[in-house]
């Protein structure tokens, strides 16, 4: 990674700093206010996931380049427990918080690209990447 900058996720108030860093990371970068509504939320759901089920963790985001594009990515790291049926997180509806159930598949759609890497007893790291069109 090139630029990356991590925000640790300990208390709920670490959500808000995380969301604000990565909209502004987003409006710099060229992103309309439809987008960078989405990127903000995202994020705000990874925290929230970290701060709910990890107690701790982080945000870390870069700005990625690709043929032709630019964009940011932004990757959520936990040394939670991890995520024993990860099929089953990412169904619609799913939720273990009592909460709406977005979450993950919520995220996956807010974004361009989705990747989980989990172990349970060791943490979870997603990766998602939001591309400037």
């Amino acid at each position: 990674m090139n630029n990356q900058s991590c925000i640790p996720i300990k208390k709920e108030w670490d959500i808000v700093g995380a969301r604000q860093y990565g909209r502004d990371i987003a409006k710099n970068l060229g992103f309309g206010s439809v987008d960078q509504a989405r990127i903000a939320t995202a994020i705000s759901e990874l925290a929230r996931n970290i701060y709910l089920y990890a107690q701790k963790g982080k945000i870390c985001f870069d700005i990625v380049e690709g043929v032709n594009k630019k964009g940011i990515k932004i990757v959520a790291i936990d040394e939670g427990p991890g995520i024993e049926e990860i099929s089953k997180v990412m169904e619609d509806g799913y939720t273990t918080s009592g909460g709406l159930g977005a979450g993950l598949p919520g995220i996956k759609r807010l974004m361009d690209d989705f990747d989980i890497i989990s172990e349970v007893g060791k943490g979870t790291e997603i990766t998602v990447v939001k591309w400037l069109r």
